[in-house]
């Protein structure tokens, strides 16, 4: 009489294939996952960097002079510096900034002053038609197109004045350019001994 042995060789290299399986399919799955948290960890970390340097860097620079001026003023003692001008420009690699959202802050030893934004993009006359404590953008160069706007662009430059309070001999003041995005920029002048109409201040 046969008898039949029971041998399960077969079903335990079966069993074994399909773990196998089972721990491929879960570790394909577990590292799609790492590797997707991965990814949009490095792009939250590369777009916090971009906004930090965006926020901590200025995207502006002076071009030129900063003038002081005061038609009425001849060297005498007591003339004061009324308009401060000067032109900006973007910094290399700095994106546009819209100057209707600018404010600017003009302080010295003794006051700090908001300037009020009057700008009509043409000239302001000096000094009794205009109101102090006052700037404006008053030109614009190199503009792409050919309706001035107040959007500053690469290779434009804004001719800002300033008028404010009157600015003695030898006082020295800053003017805080502040956009809406990026950091502020600071212009600090020293007034001569003596103030002529037109003075180059450093």
């Amino acid at each position: 009489m046969s008898s039949f042995k029971h041998k399960d060789e077969g079903f335990t290299g079966l069993e074994a294939a399909i773990v196998l399986i089972a721990f491929v399919v879960v570790a394909a799955v577990f590292s799609y996952v790492v590797l997707g948290a991965g990814f949009f960890t490095t792009q939250k970390a590369q777009q916090t960097v971009h906004t930090s340097v965006e926020q901590s860097s200025s995207t502006l620079e002076i071009v030129g002079n900063v003038y002081g001026t005061n038609s009425a003023a001849t060297g005498a003692p007591g003339d004061t510096v009324k308009f401060i001008n000067f032109s900006m420009a973007l910094a290399p690699g700095g994106t546009p900034i819209d100057f209707s959202k600018v404010v600017l802050v003009y302080s010295n030893e003794t006051q700090v002053v908001t300037l009020t934004n009057s700008t009509s993009l043409t000239p302001p006359t000096e000094p009794s038609t205009t109101a102090a404590n006052t700037w404006s953008v008053n030109s614009v160069q190199n503009s792409p197109s050919s309706t001035a706007s107040l959007l500053l662009q690469p290779n434009e430059q804004f001719g800002i004045s300033c008028y404010v309070p009157g600015i003695p001999a030898n006082d020295q003041f800053t003017i805080e350019v502040r956009p809406s995005i990026g950091a502020a920029f600071s212009i600090t002048r020293t007034v001569p001994a003596a103030v002529n109409a037109v003075n180059i201040l450093y």
